[in-house]
This record gives C-alpha cells, sequence and structure tokens, in this order.
C-alpha cells in the first residue's frame, strides 16, 4: 500500500522540525494497511515539559503554515505527553519517562519483542 504524496511530504516536513528542536529517539511507525485512521506515526522524546511543549508548538505551527487544516492538539497544558494528529501523520511528544511507562512503540511494532529493545 503506498502512502499519498501529502503524507510523504508531511512527513519529512515533521522530521526536519523534530530534527530541528532536538527532539530525541525519534521513531517512525509505517501505519499503512494496519490503520485506517493514518498513514504514518511518529513517537519522539523532549528532554523536559518545556522542551516537549517548544517541539509541540514548532511541530504546529509548521502543518498550520503548510496549509494543513482541522489539526488537532491534546496534552500541551501539562507537557508530559503531547498528541498531535495531522490527518495522514500522527504525533507524539513525551517526556522520557512517560514514554517508557506507556511504550506505545511496542502496540504497533510489526515483532513487539524488537520493540523492547
Amino acid at each position: 500500500m503506498k502512502a499519498q504524496p501529502d503524507a510523504d511530504k508531511t512527513l519529512n516536513m515533521i522530521l526536519s522540525r523534530l530534527d530541528d528542536m532536538k527532539a530525541e529517539e525519534t521513531v517512525t511507525i509505517d501505519l499503512r494497511g494496519k490503520s485506517a485512521f493514518s498513514d504514518y506515526m511518529i513517537v519522539t522524546s523532549g528532554r523536559a515539559n518545556r522542551h516537549v511543549g517548544a517541539i509541540a508548538e514548532n511541530v504546529t505551527k509548521a502543518l498550520k503554515e503548510t496549509g494543513i487544516k482541522n489539526i488537532h492538539v491534546e496534552g500541551l497544558p501539562n507537557c508530559d505527553w503531547v498528541l498531535i494528529d495531522s490527518g495522514d501523520v500522527v504525533v507524539h511528544v513525551f517526556r522520557p519517562e512517560v514514554r517508557e511507562f506507556y511504550n506505545i512503540e511496542r502496540l504497533w511494532a510489526q515483532n513487539p519483542a524488537a520493540a523492547a529493545i
């Protein structure tokens, strides 16, 4: 199954912004064929609440600048775990402890044992 060109473009723009913001341990999960709600999921970490918030705000701003509408953001007030849903790409930005606790990468991995490594 092939992603829409817009999904790939959005994915690359988000990954670029995450790199610019020094997000850590970024993982991209290909959801094509596994999920009807999105083509890609990105899971990444910020060092602290303020870093998580800054990453999320920067990604959201970039999405709006590229003309993506109906962006849904949750978790920004606390900045432990911020979810950004742009439609084709869903981004989860965690504090490291929260990411470790929920371990959502394992839920979507083809081989759950490999995701735990």
